[in-house]
């Protein structure tokens, strides 16, 4: 569309950010981005520009350098390259979600998740441990929104951070009336206003100029995961070999099964390794996007970068993330939510590469269903404070697979009505739940078990029962 005719259009979600003391910088990357949204951009990537990863695209974790031999433990590599590393890491925690798929309205990694620990808690109990072991002043960042921060910051209050702040702001950006293509009227508050997705951390790094201050620090190294991903610790094994082979950009990845055929993935787009997200592939190659056989891994969105090599792109204008347009509907209006992912920015970098790890390093928490299995045996944390399967369990299994009905176990309230007590789920590989059902304390359950409920009054299950395979009421 003619440029001049754009610019005038976009007036008003300038004078809207501006009047939010949105800084001129983010301004500046949202016209952009309408721009190409007004253009018809739609995010979609053409399918014959994508082709499958090489093998030297994706190195396995199992088969990264261990250091010295003589000296190294094979957990950590050589401990003396580790602590000389780790001295330059900053670990950043992305903090802005507020679990509305599990009805909260407050940080989500603020719910108790293990021995009456937060995420949050958790998370930093994690880095003390690092702390002690390499006798190194590792900092924590968490990029919280508006929405986050202060219950978050309230309850890391007592976490050691020396000199540097605790979080930084993820922005916000105006939602577009998708009939209109102008802003939200006034009247929807809050509702005018979205999240600009997790792409937007390099933009906040630099506008608030703490990428720049990190680096004249002495910081070399992020490591960067969601908050609610307990799996995500710091390896210095990863750090070591990304060091050794001089990578800016590292993305984990894991292998798919057909519960992650959805996930994004790596891909080779016209010779640069590209992530490859499904909102991005038309509709007549779905099925050719989810073919596990074909595209393997998906991202964990654990990231590793090289700072000072982050920032000489952001200075260069050269991460210009992939558009991704979010459909949404607000109060029965269409809207449209202008997006970036966080990965998308490996395609900047001619030195990037994958790392596959095992599952144990992705354990995330999206939904009730995924509480109920980390707060079970089937877990245990690690000396480092990690979350990981249980050794005990079958290796072959994989996560238990839960499903709990929507209708009474969707919100953390009616969860935890349902499950007052932790499950033990050691050896079961999967549990469906199905009408309203309440268990007792220390209930057992074994191999695959349906426990079906369709009467009007609640179903309980009395403490210390063990439901076995086949199981069903």
């Amino acid at each position: 569309m003619d440029i001049q005719r754009s610019e005038g259009e976009f007036a008003e979600f300038a004078t809207q950010m501006r009047d939010e003391g949105q800084p001129e910088g983010l301004i500046a990357s949202f016209r952009a981005q309408y721009a190409r949204y007004r253009a018809g951009e739609s995010g979609k990537i053409p399918w014959d520009e994508i082709s499958e990863i090489g093998q030297s695209d994706v190195i396995d974790y199992g088969d990264l350098a261990h250091g010295d031999p003589a000296h190294a433990d094979p957990a950590q590599g050589d401990p003396g390259r580790a602590r000389e590393l780790l001295a330059k890491l900053v670990v950043i925690k992305l903090n802005g979600g507020l679990g509305t798929t599990m009805k909260l309205h407050r940080a989500k990694s603020l719910i108790s998740v293990r021995e009456g620990r937060s995420f949050l808690r958790v998370i930093a109990d994690h880095l003390e441990a690092l702390r002690r072991m390499h006798q190194v002043e590792v900092p924590l960042l968490l990029m919280n929104s508006f929405r986050t921060r202060e219950d978050s910051l309230r309850e890391l209050s007592g976490f050691s951070q020396g000199a540097l702040p605790l979080d930084f702001l993820q922005h916000k950006v105006p939602r577009i009336d998708a009939n209109t293509q102008r802003p939200l009227q006034h009247h929807h508050g809050e509702e005018r206003w979205a999240p600009p997705g997790h792409g937007d951390i390099y933009l906040a790094l630099s506008l608030s100029g703490l990428l720049e201050r990190l680096i004249e620090r002495g910081y070399r190294w992020a490591f960067v995961s969601n908050a609610d991903n307990l799996g995500a610790t710091v390896d210095p094994r990863i750090l070591q070999h990304l060091a050794a082979n001089n990578v800016d950009f590292a993305m984990e990845v894991t292998p798919k099964t057909a519960a992650d055929r959805k996930g994004g993935t790596l891909v080779r787009r016209g010779g640069q390794l590209t992530l490859l997200e499904r909102a991005q592939v038309s509709a007549e190659h779905i099925a050719a996007f989810e073919d596990i056989g074909r595209f393997s891994v998906f991202n964990t969105n654990s990231l590793w970068w090289n700072l000072p090599a982050l920032a000489a792109k952001v200075d260069a204008g050269a991460l210009q993330l992939p558009l991704i347009v979010n459909p949404k509907s607000v109060d029965g209006t269409e809207v449209a939510q202008l997006e970036t992912a966080m990965g998308a920015a490996v395609g900047a970098f001619s030195s990037a590469i994958g790392v596959r790890v095992p599952r144990q390093r992705f354990a995330p928490v999206k939904a009730t269903c995924d509480l109920l299995a980390v707060r079970s045996d089937a877990y245990t944390l690690d000396d480092e404070g990690g979350l990981r399967l249980s050794e005990a369990r079958d290796v072959t299994w994989g996560p238990p697979l839960i499903e709990l009905d929507e209708r009474f176990y969707r919100g953390v309230e009616e969860f935890e009505l349902r499950f007052p007590h932790p499950v033990s789920l050691l050896g079961c590989r999967r549990l469906r739940v199905q009408g309203d059902v309440h268990f007792g304390r220390d209930v057992i359950v074994r191999g695959e078990v349906t426990v079906r409920n369709t009467s009007a009054k609640a179903l309980h299950i009395s403490s210390g029962t063990m439901l076995a395979d086949d199981w069903t009421v």
